[in-house]
């Protein structure tokens, strides 16, 4: 059984994210900005940042599967948003604040969530797609941090959980060479959870969801809880890792950086 958004007025409240109820207390998520390849505007770093909350508050959401919309999961910001941070105190403050409440508001949430990696993650949504308790993953699909072709330190998430997942020197070597990663990769090293053929990604994921949703809740939460200390150990590193960004941001190799993509794309 599926209901309808309007069942369920919170749902409305974020601006480039969709929501389907699913049997079992299962909520899928689609962030939705597909003719910009799902990319984070302002409006959608917010909803991202914030949406977790209600997902928590929301006695019916059991588990939460993440995905985007099209051939993308998120291509990371929008350069016109990016722009509005440089050398930008105020802009910069807000997008600090955003950044940090979407990895620590994932990782308080007590509902697991799980995200199918659909295609091109960058960025935040990049975030979002690696900071899920468990990550899916199509095997054509390619990711990179990104955050050294645009200028600035690896902040957004990767500080607090690539070493994490893949040790010290993969996650060095993939932040600071900032290389496209595909599916079959990330899996091998352990970025991920699974890599799956892109036309099972979606199955594998409701499948692992409702069996998670069919099991023992408070074990499950009380699970990630504890294994989300190894988190909180690393939090000061990741606090450093996103105040540097958002310095490089004051500085003048994110405007080249933003400039040297635009010239890539065709301007």
């Amino acid at each position: 059984m599926e209901t309808t958004v309007s069942d369920y007025t919170w749902f409305e409240k974020y601006p480039g994210l969709e929501f389907e109820r699913h049997d079992n207390g299962v909520l899928l998520m689609t962030i939705s900005r597909e003719a910009h390849y799902n990319a984070t505007d302002a409006p959608l770093h917010n909803a991202l940042s914030r949406v977790w909350l209600d997902i928590d508050d929301d006695d019916d959401v059991r588990v939460v599967v993440v995905t985007g919309k099209g051939k993308a999961f998120s291509a990371g910001g929008d350069l016109a948003w990016i722009e509005t941070m440089i050398q930008n105190y105020d802009g910069m403050k807000v997008a600090f604040k955003e950044a940090g409440d979407i990895v620590y508001r994932m990782s308080a949430c007590s509902k697991i969530i799980i995200s199918a990696i659909n295609g091109v993650a960058v960025g935040a949504g990049l975030a979002v797609a690696l900071m899920a308790d468990i990550s899916i993953i199509a095997e054509e699909a390619r990711f990179t941090d990104g955050h050294l072709r645009l200028g600035v330190a690896a902040g957004d998430h990767a500080n607090i959980i690539w070493p994490l997942l893949c040790g010290l020197a993969k996650a060095k070597y993939y932040l600071l060479t900032a290389d496209f990663i595909d599916g079959k990769t990330a899996d091998r090293i352990g970025l991920v959870s699974k890599a799956v053929p892109a036309d099972q990604l979606m199955a594998e994921a409701m499948n692992i969801a409702n069996h998670i949703a069919s099991g023992p809740q408070d074990a499950a939460r009380w699970t990630k809880r504890a294994l989300n200390l190894w988190l909180t150990q690393a939090a000061p590193a990741f606090d450093a890792s996103l105040a540097f960004e958002m310095l490089n941001f004051m500085g003048h190799d994110a405007a080249a950086g933003v400039k040297a993509i635009r010239d890539k794309m065709g301007g």
